[in-house]
């Protein structure tokens, strides 16, 4: 017997007067009429005018590619064919065009293959997913002849039984629970089941349009949605990341907006970072607003578990002026208000935490419009209401500000402060705010106020503690009480004429008059309240973002 060789180059030669000439593929094949005509109803009906010479008919649309057409003559030759999960398809498709079927034949090219296709193929999951995916450029095809529809009933069965095949979950949702939202380990107990010489093929691998048909199967029959959550973020992470440019840049548009859609709207199913980088690369392909506002639900969902890096979103489009997405923050804040229906405030309190590190971040940046800074400290502070806690990240972002922005006006810098409250304060931030000129006179006497009040209230609690030991010891100072009481009265003293030069400020600043005396009265109440040392840097205060972690009063 000729070798496959041999009858390679035999198909382009011609060997006998019966012989017939084709060109498939743009390749000359010169074919044995006899063998053709057995074999396929299409080539007999063409052949039967065509009893010598050259045959001209156009094979524009014959599936397969060259490969695919030489195993099928070789099949008309008489020779074994070695079938495999990436030339089946295209040889069922390639046999069903040429009419190879049982009504011609009664050893037929398709059934040969498509028995070959359920019995070899469709019952594991690997060699699915090589034939899933030759059926890309043959889609209609496939479609017509069934092909698509047993792939995805044999993946959906398969991944119903074992989920496993679509990749390990980012956290155990058994234990979902008792998880602070940070753990994102695969499953371990799961894992100790796999053999380690079976690898399952990556669904990743398959085209868009079958990736798709493939997860809005399982999704409709219930497969686990952390599952499904990990496979779309894999094949996100594989063909839309933001490194990529050129003409790809549509098909990573495509990608990111189909992920979006099929990515389960439960809270918890990826980490935090994983949903911002998804963001990000909707935002860097120009996605749809859709897509982009679903992955801005999904992190207002679990924005506690981000950190102030994730909020650090490159700003778009031609005109960057400004350096971060200060929008696209505040519409994830307003997010998280909006479905946060814990009881716990800690929630609250995380993301408080961390859109005032946001807003230190972003208050330096020279482009920042004093509108959207306000807007978004005003966001944070409204979380601060509900909470007990001191506010001096917002003054040290506030800060950051005004140095940043000198040139503001003494109105501008009342309203970028005019969410700062000084009595949720802590007592060091308070007495760095008496000293900082970059603030609006107004807040500086406030401060200069609170301070006094907090010291007034630190004297009584360790008047009330004393007298409260010396009734336990039954040990009476009169001296010290006398002494005691002497410095209250003048406390109170000092808080009222504070008081007055409050409301005499207060009346000033409305009327317009600080410009002019606003300077000498000020150094005049540092003065009156020992507030004399020099003005300090904040950066060189001993004042930090987070001042003292307890809860305020």
């Amino acid at each position: 017997m000729q070798s496959l060789m041999e009858k390679d180059n035999e198909f382009s030669k011609s060997s006998s007067p019966s012989d017939i000439h084709l060109r498939v593929h743009g390749r000359p094949y010169c074919l044995d009429r006899k063998r053709l005509i057995a074999r396929s109803g299409k080539l007999a009906i063409l052949l039967k005018d065509h009893k010598k010479g050259e045959l001209t008919y156009s094979f524009k649309d014959i599936p397969g590619d060259s490969t695919t057409f030489d195993l099928a003559i070789r099949f008309c030759y008489g020779f074994e064919l070695h079938l495999t999960a990436i030339n089946v398809v295209p040889l069922i498709c390639l046999a069903y065009y040429l009419d190879m079927t049982e009504d011609h034949s009664p050893r037929n090219l398709l059934n040969k293959t498509l028995n070959f296709f359920h019995l070899k193929i469709l019952p594991l999951w690997n060699e699915s997913i090589k034939a899933f995916q030759t059926m890309e450029h043959l889609f209609q095809q496939s479609v017509h002849l069934g092909l698509v529809d047993s792939c995805l009933d044999s993946l959906l069965s398969k991944a119903r039984l074992n989920p496993r095949h679509l990749g390990e979950p980012f956290k155990n949702p058994t234990h979902d629970d008792n998880s602070s939202g940070t753990d994102y380990r695969p499953n371990a107990r799961k894992r100790l089941f796999s053999l380690d010489h079976w690898q399952s093929e990556d669904l990743t691998s398959l085209s868009l349009r079958l990736y798709d048909l493939a997860l809005s199967k399982m999704i409709q029959n219930g497969v686990p949605s952390e599952y499904v959550a990990a496979s779309l973020s894999r094949y996100a992470k594989k063909w839309a990341h933001v490194k990529i440019t050129g003409e790809a840049v549509q098909d990573c548009k495509e990608v990111i907006e189909t992920v979006e859609k099929l990515l389960p709207d439960e809270a918890g199913l990826l980490p935090c970072r994983l949903l911002f980088e998804m963001l990000q690369s909707a935002i860097a392909f120009q996605a749809c607003s859709n897509c982009r506002h679903g992955f801005e639900m999904r992190i207002g969902k679990q924005l506690n578990e981000a950190k102030v890096e994730d909020l650090l979103i490159p700003s778009q489009g031609y005109a960057m002026e400004v350096q971060y997405d200060t929008d696209c923050v505040k519409r994830i804040l307003k997010n998280f208000y909006a479905n946060y229906t814990s009881s716990d405030p800690s929630g609250l309190i995380k993301v408080a935490e961390l859109i005032e590190d946001f807003l230190a971040k972003v208050a330096s940046d020279v482009h920042l419009t004093k509108d959207k800074f306000i807007s978004l400290a005003a966001i944070s502070v409204a979380t601060s209401i509900e909470t007990k806690r001191y506010t001096d990240g917002i003054y040290r972002a506030i800060d950051i500000y005004l140095d940043k922005h000198n040139y503001l006006t003494e109105s501008e810098r009342e309203e970028v402060c005019q969410g700062l409250d000084c009595y949720k304060m802590s007592p060091e931030a308070c007495t760095h705010a008496a000293q900082n000129k970059r603030l609006p006179l107004r807040v500086v006497v406030q401060a200069l106020f609170v301070g006094q009040l907090q010291l007034r209230d630190a004297i009584t609690s360790r008047v009330d503690d004393s007298a409260n030991g010396s009734q336990k010891e039954e040990v009476v100072d009169g001296g010290e009480s006398e002494e005691v009481r002497i410095e209250m009265e003048k406390m109170d003293n000092r808080v009222m004429e504070l008081e007055n030069e409050c409301d005499i400020m207060r009346r000033q600043i409305e009327k317009g008059e600080v410009k002019e005396k606003g300077s000498s009265r000020w150094k005049a109440l540092k003065r009156k309240f020992g507030c004399t040392s020099s003005i300090h840097d904040y950066n060189n205060c001993q004042v930090k973002k987070k001042v003292h972690p307890r809860n305020g009063a």
